[in-house]
């Protein structure tokens, strides 16, 4: 009977902090931008993560470390699921958008599928 009483002691405190810890992110406010994972140019280099930004219609990643990449006159010019090799480096339920823009330059982002909506209005399809 003891047992009972002390496993429903831990259910309720444990209850108690997942809920306090729900409440603290929700209260924070969310911060602008798409994140994901990008590698430039595309199909070389590695990984990095960062942020998209789409302000008044430009384009731009910032990596957490390092200078933000402007993607002028971007297009994102396909989509596809990870390999099994890159799999490894980011996570293999993203989906890689690759970008194209002036200049001849080329990005590959990979973003989560909730994301990919957001992502492609940012970047436009091409014609």
């Amino acid at each position: 009977m003891i047992e009972y009483v002390v496993l429903a002691g831990g259910v309720v405190g444990v209850g108690w902090l997942v809920r306090r810890k729900h409440r603290a992110r929700v209260a924070t406010a969310p911060v602008p931008g798409i994140p994901g994972m990008a590698r430039q140019p595309a199909g070389a280099g590695r990984w990095r993560p960062g942020r998209l930004y789409a302000d008044a219609g430009a384009a731009r990643w910032v990596p957490q470390r390092g200078e933000a990449v402007e993607l002028p006159g971007g297009r994102a010019s396909g989509l596809r699921v990870p390999s099994l090799k890159e799999g490894i480096s980011i996570n293999p339920g993203s989906r890689i958008v690759t970008c194209s823009y002036d200049g001849g330059g080329s990005i590959e982002i990979a973003v989560m599928p909730l994301d990919v909506r957001e992502l492609l209005e940012a970047l436009p399809q091409p014609d």
